[in-house]
């Protein structure tokens, strides 16, 4: 009779389990396969052959900070520069058009004039970072009218515009005027600017996830000629890329003091419309190649874009390269590209620390007339292999039939280059690059809450009052944004929850599926345990789904720090959560950070008391059993006093 009372409590404690298994959160880490490789993307260039993707780091020699040009009374406009070659193909940049403003993502392109993004009017578009440019909503927007200066429309009323890329890319829209300003940590007001409204694209501009072009180039529509016309920033830029594992970087619009070892090229402005360096010799290992100086001078000479990904060779420098190359890396093993229809070469076994390259690779330098050198570390012509642990491939090219030798990105990665066309010459600075930008602004502060993107609530209608149908005048610049959402708190506080609002342009049949997944992908990149996350509310408008989910403290944990808050918010607004391509664009629409929830002491102690309750109670089961198995015993065995008569016993009769 004891197995009752042995199966009571046994179910008394797995009670207690179950209890404290709904109460307390147990943390199990996600595993997730790694997203998928991507294809390396196209870049686009006028007249050159379309590049394909990459990305190193060496020693910072300087901790200097940069300041504006002290032979200027001009400012400039800082701005930071987001993504990577490896990743995307390129740098891209914010700018913000119209009043209110509205958020773009640009290619930084030093081969292109014109400043594009795509306008609400574009049926052919595709679809990128941030919404269409919708003129209408802009008090200061003003479409350029046809004159003499311009190509027009078939109706001469409009200025238009197109431009065709080598890879056969095409964009084409009209041009207009609008108020285009740099971010709040830029020393440059807004300014009225020209730029294309974008009505069509084609190719790998319709397939890109930048919204557009910002074109720093030579000539009229060039971003940088207009403010020099302006006369607002002195008549040069720079450049500064990340490196193969880092990325990010920093661009100034405007003069700045250059370093004291910054070494310098002769930029013929005339030569072409693009940025050229006169470069005369190219070393690799410490060994020149044996070529006739003149053929870093053919056609365009030798051009810097920083809209290309990789390098381009004329074919004579290019097997002088490899050749010597090969020799001095003939002890390691070749292997085939990541993608069978580029001819990649590609090397196996070696380290994956960036910082160990130049232990197998050579450096390479690019000496110009002047005999200054430009020191090329692996990183400047090594990207990683997509699909192999260890490899890396060269990152130079032939051009085909071009004899123009153009040097792309891959080239100036970690490289501040400054762009002094009002002293016709380009100069090279090896440096740091992410560090650089937080030496740029060391002062400045981040800024408010999240730009907008489409929301539930329905856009205002074109007939509404947008301020420019009666207007003659030009409104003054309004206030820069902020360069990036604010994500400092105020004060120490300890947070219970951060509700997050992001919008996504993918269908809401499509997404509905998959939203487990996504949450895992979010948590895993945000460095968050998938038990945090929560799906609040999933709701869609056309083919925009917005998605409400919030991270709470782990199991072990009371509250979210600030630190841990403002990184997972402002990666989110910075995009530098990198979502498989199956979920398309995301925009941060807006966050909160809420405190703990207050509780009563019942919320607080009620593990406690209910421990105590059920151990009275498991303690009075027991009890109580004992006391009746004693009692069953008794009964089953009667008092007889001694002198008492036995009991006479049954007896069967025996069978005959």
């Amino acid at each position: 009779m004891a197995w009752p009372l042995v199966n009571l409590t046994v179910s008394f404690f797995f009670l207690i389990f179950l209890l404290f298994q709904s109460c307390l959160s147990i943390s199990l880490p996600l595993l997730l396969p790694p997203p998928h490789p991507r294809a390396r993307p196209a870049m686009v260039l006028p007249l050159f052959p379309s590049p394909k993707n990459t990305s190193t780091t060496f020693p910072d020699s300087s901790h200097r900070l940069l300041r504006s040009d002290s032979n200027s009374s001009h400012p400039y406009a800082r701005m930071r520069l987001y993504d990577n070659l490896l990743s995307r193909g390129y740098y891209s940049t914010r700018l913000w058009i119209g009043t209110p403003p509205q958020r773009f993502a640009l290619i930084v392109d030093t081969g292109s004039t014109v400043t594009y993004v795509p306008c609400a009017m574009c049926e052919k578009c595709g679809t990128h970072q941030d919404p269409k440019f919708q003129p209408e909503l802009s008090g200061t927007y003003q479409p350029v009218k046809c004159n003499l200066d311009c190509n027009c429309d078939k109706d001469r009323d409009q200025c238009i515009y197109e431009r065709q890329y080598a890879e056969m890319s095409v964009t084409s829209g009209i041009l207009a005027e609008d108020v285009i300003s740099f971010g709040n940590l830029s020393e440059l007001s807004p300014q009225r600017i020209v730029f294309g409204c974008e009505t069509e694209e084609t190719g790998e501009l319709y397939r890109q996830h930048a919204d557009g072009i910002i074109g720093l180039g030579r000539g009229d529509l060039s971003i940088v000629d207009q403010l020099v016309e302006k006369g607002v920033i002195s008549d040069s830029f720079s450049l500064c890329y990340g490196g193969m594992d880092v990325g990010g970087g920093a661009m100034v619009l405007g003069g700045i003091s250059a370093p004291s070892d910054m070494i310098f090229s002769y930029s013929d402005p005339v030569r072409s419309p693009y940025y050229n360096i006169d470069l005369k010799e190219m070393h690799v290992a410490g060994k020149k190649l044996d070529l006739d100086p003149s053929v870093f001078d053919r056609k365009f000479g030798t051009v810097l874009d920083s809209g290309t990904t990789f390098a381009y060779f004329p074919e004579a420098v290019f097997e002088a390269f490899k050749d010597t190359i090969m020799k001095e890396l003939n002890s390691l093993k070749q292997i085939s590209g990541a993608v069978p229809s580029y001819n990649d070469t590609c090397f196996s076994g070696i380290s994956s620390d960036v910082s160990q390259l130049s232990k197998t690779f050579p450096t390479i330098e690019l000496v110009f007339e002047n005999q200054q050198k430009l020191l090329l570390t692996p990183e400047n012509y090594l990207f990683r292999h997509s699909k192999v642990q260890g490899a890396y491939c060269l990152g130079i090219f032939q051009n085909g039939m071009d004899p123009t030798t153009l040097l792309g990105g891959i080239i100036v990665r970690n490289t501040l280059v400054t762009y002094d066309r009002k002293d016709s010459k380009i100069g090279f600075w090896k440096t740091n690059c992410s560090e650089l930008w937080e030496r740029l602004h060391v002062t400045s502060a981040p800024s408010p809450s999240p730009s907008p993107f489409p929301s539930p609530s329905p856009s205002p209608s074109p007939s509404s009052s947008s301020g420019k149908e009666n207007s003659t005048f030009e409104m003054p610049p309004i206030s820069a944004p902020k360069e990036s959402p604010i994500y400092a708190l105020i004060g120490e506080i300890e947070i219970g929850e951060i509700s997050l609002d992001l919008a996504l342009n993918v269908n809401h049949s499509y997404l509905k599926p998959r939203l487990v997944m996504l949450l895992e992908f979010m948590a895993k990149e945000l460095g968050v345990n998938g038990s945090q996350v929560h799906l609040l509310n999933f709701t869609s408008e056309g083919n925009i789904s917005f998605i409400k989910w919030s991270i709470v403290p782990s199991g072990s944990a009371t509250y979210i720090s600030n630190t841990t808050a403002i990184n997972i918010i402002s990666r989110l607004a910075e995009h530098r959560v990198m979502l498989p391509d199956d979920f398309g664009n995301y925009q941060l629409v807006q966050w909160e950070v809420k405190p703990p929830s207050k509780q009563t002491w019942w919320q607080r102690q009620y593990l406690v008391v209910l421990l105590g309750i059920m151990m009275f109670i498991i303690a009075g089961l027991i009890a109580s059993g004992i006391w009746l198995w004693s009692r069953r015993r008794q009964a089953q065995i009667p008092y007889q006093p001694v002198d008492g008569a036995a009991r006479e016993h049954e007896l069967q009769p025996l069978q005959s």
